[in-house]
């Protein structure tokens, strides 16, 4: 997997990182090259400020940036790292997690205080009280990631050259909500990031700028999507040092006849038909990671599938595909990987590696077989 980091020095690299290897969208991480003879680190250590925002920079560029999730952290990160100025962040206001319904604070948020920037986190941005916030801070442009929220017009049209979107697609592909899960469920093999300037439609602006990446086989929404975070903040930068240079946006308006729909996953979505083929079986337990995860049931009670991997059928007995086996059936037990569930499609059958049974952390797959959760002939989705 290809990841973008800002390495001091050095600039933009990529590396390679599978799955469970790779950055997380919200991390922090340290170059490994040596520095330059006399140069000094930078602290990127909670209470870090920077006076006041970048302000030692004289950009063109001066943006308000509009995010909340982990997965807007890396372009909030980069915008920092750039030559341009960040003169405000705004996010959701804090919600009450956990067991104690303690209040914590958007990843974005942190970020913007350990740097010194001034954070917005209105009930409403819909508001005359935040038009008028909004437009006292005179921005040239919005840089919209994951925010959670449509922004109305008067937003929309109050800095010099718009508000300029990071979608996980390349648009006009995956409207909507999902983009990166919904890639995955349908099984494509590529898909990558646009940036876009945002209009009163779902993603349907005129396009800015994309940059596409490979889909791998082990890929989830979670590794996807952290990949495509680092990804868009690239990208974004690269527009606004365009923008800076040229004074002007290359617009290119949608092909809306194309367009297709990432509608908000919902946890029922996430069931298992196991008359469905392998293959698609094995695409919606990865792209319904890390929530709400694909489930069946076994002896009643849910199952969540968590980790699958593809069988040959040169592994199993003729039994295992006999008309009478149903699909859903477990025609086998493989020692030390897991159990193995006859599904959909002419001799097709996924070996089951990872589950999460009610009440309980993931385990593995065979963990779960050894402490008597399920026996061949036992039926899921019954």
């Amino acid at each position: 997997m290809y990841v973008w980091g800002l390495l001091p020095a050095v600039g933009w690299v990529v590396v390679r990182h599978r799955p469970g290897g790779r950055f997380r969208a919200g991390d922090k991480y340290k170059a490994s090259l040596p520095l330059p003879p006399g140069t000094k680190p930078k602290s990127h250590l909670p209470g870090t400020v920077r006076e006041p925002a970048n302000a030692e920079k004289s950009p063109f560029v001066r943006t308000v940036f509009f995010g909340t999730p982990d997965f807007a952290v890396p372009t909030l990160r980069a915008l920092l790292e750039s030559r341009h100025t960040v003169a405000a962040v705004v996010t959701q206001p804090d919600k009450p997690v956990g067991r104690g319904r303690k209040l914590a604070s958007p990843p974005v948020k942190l970020l913007a205080l350990e740097h010194g920037l001034p954070v917005l986190q209105p009930e409403s941005v819909r508001t005359e009280e935040f038009f008028s916030e909004f437009a006292a801070l005179e921005p040239d442009v919005a840089v919209v990631t994951a925010y959670g929220k449509i922004l109305p017009v008067p937003v929309l049209e109050t800095p010099k050259h718009g508000c300029l979107n990071v979608h996980a697609s390349l648009l006009p592909a995956y409207r909507g909500a999902a983009p990166v899960q919904w890639a995955i469920i349908n099984g494509e093999t590529r898909t990558g990031v646009t940036i876009m300037k945002m209009d009163q439609g779902m993603d349907s602006g005129p396009i800015i700028a994309t940059s596409g990446v490979d889909i791998l086989e082990d890929d989830d929404a979670r590794s996807l999507a952290d990949l495509l975070a680092l990804e868009g903040a690239r990208l974004m930068v690269r527009v606004l040092d365009e923008l800076e240079e040229t004074g002007t946006l290359p617009l290119t308006e949608q092909d809306h006849g194309a367009a297709t729909r990432a509608p908000l996953i919902k946890r029922e979505m996430a069931r298992i038909d196991w008359s469905w083929p392998a293959e698609t079986i094995h695409c919606a337990v990865r792209g319904f990671l890390p929530w709400p995860k694909a489930y069946t049931t076994a002896g009643g009670k849910e199952l969540k599938i968590t980790g699958v991997e593809a069988v040959d059928p040169a592994w199993l007995s003729a039994t295992a595909f006999h008309e009478r086996v149903p699909p859903g059936m477990v025609v086998d037990i493989f020692k030390g990987r897991g159990f193995v569930v006859r599904t959909g499609g002419e001799k097709e059958a996924l070996l089951v590696t990872k589950v999460q049974p009610p009440g309980r952390a993931e385990m593995g797959a065979i963990d779960f077989v050894n402490g008597g959760g399920i026996s061949v002939g036992d039926v899921l989705g019954r």
